[in-house]
């Protein structure tokens, strides 16, 4: 029979139910723990984790940092939660939207030693739901018994990393779309099979795909692609980046969603509101408890690869796109600059990408 859910099926189950606020249930080599996303937690399923025993709220160090916790690890600190704290408490120590209002959040106390393994794999989870990358777990005595007794997903993680390294993309379907910029568009759209979110190529006429193809790999941006925000230069190079591509009579232009650099529209509204305090696009994302970038630029080179591409001319101002083209044998002949779109309202967001992640501006 195959009726029964696979390793990647699970994991996106476990991923909505995370969304929903519903626990799930994580164990690795024996260990298991009842996980819950911080920001989706309920007093009623707070109470209902302290029955099984001490409860732990897990951050990434990024946000440990920023709380004067310490992690004791590279991948995940684990904080102690009191006794008599909630859920209100729990959500002001994993969301930094009112931290220059509250700057003492503790002093908080986190474990050392034993197994860590459980807890940075449900950040990981968090992370793939778009969540604020915090879970509150509490460690129970056998995983399969309360995931049965409860109806809950239960991953076993022992022999399989919460997230594949990449997933496979299958295309479900193109069809010809006349655009502005050139009358020969066609839009194939790819689907991963973690039941991920779905990622675009937008092809311009028949490129040969024995020459090397004007690409770009574009990550989504509602704000900027479809309402014109001012606070980026999305908007402008993806505009540009087709108006290009039209003109040359040939390109493919990768949409990817992997909105606010792979941290989901919520969290990059959260950054901006951190960016509102005066903290710049980096330090948002840190205080958050993401790294500089969480985007994963290889679905681009895969997606290129599966429409017979091995050679590109790269629209990019990100020197990070081109080695990993390179890394994943593509080659990239030319990187064709892409600067436009600067103004009053993002120039410190464009002179940060400069100097702290190094793009070609």
């Amino acid at each position: 029979m195959s009726l029964k859910p696979s390793q990647t099926e699970l994991t996106a189950r476990a991923r909505a139910d995370l969304r929903m606020g519903l626990p799930v249930v994580i164990e690795i080599a024996g260990t298991a723990a009842l996980v819950v996303a911080s920001e989706t937690l309920t007093p009623e399923r707070l109470a209902d984790l302290r029955g099984f025993g001490q409860v732990l709220l897990a951050v990434t160090p990024r946000r440990a940092v920023t709380l004067k916790a310490r992690a004791y690890s590279d991948s995940v600190a684990r904080i102690i939660v009191p006794g008599d704290e909630g859920v209100a408490w729990i959500i002001g120590v994993a969301d930094p939207a009112d931290d220059l209002r509250k700057p003492m959040k503790g002093p908080l106390m986190t474990e050392r030693g034993g197994d860590d393994r459980i807890a940075a794999a449900a950040i990981t989870l968090a992370k793939s739901a778009m969540l604020l990358p915090s879970v509150v777990l509490s460690c129970v005595p056998d995983g399969m018994a309360v995931a049965v007794e409860h109806g809950l997903t239960r991953l076993d993680l022992t022999h399989a990393p919460v997230v594949p390294p990449l997933a496979t993309l299958d295309e479900v379907i193109s069809a010809r779309v006349p655009l502005s910029v050139s009358e020969a568009g066609r839009l194939h759209i790819y689907r991963p099979e973690d039941g991920g979110e779905e990622h675009y190529a937008v092809e311009i006429g028949r490129p040969d795909r024995d020459q090397p193809v004007l690409a770009r790999l574009h990550s989504a941006c509602f704000t900027g692609d479809l309402l014109g925000s001012l606070k980026c230069d999305c908007g402008p190079q993806l505009r540009a980046a087709l108006a290009a591509m039209g003109e040359n009579g040939t390109g493919v232009l990768l949409y990817l969603n992997q909105e606010g650099r792979g941290i989901g529209l919520a969290n990059k509204m959260r950054a901006y509101s951190l960016q509102d305090q005066g903290f710049d696009t980096v330090e948002a994302n840190h205080r958050l408890g993401f790294e500089d970038d969480e985007r994963d630029f290889r679905i681009g080179s895969e997606i290129l690869k599966k429409m017979g591409f091995s050679s590109v001319r790269l629209m990019t101002n990100n020197p990070a796109k081109v080695a990993m083209m390179e890394a994943q044998g593509v080659h990239v002949t030319e990187r064709v600059p892409l600067q436009v779109g600067r103004g009053a309202h993002n120039a410190a967001y464009l002179d940060t990408k400069a100097a702290k992640s190094g793009h070609l501006l």
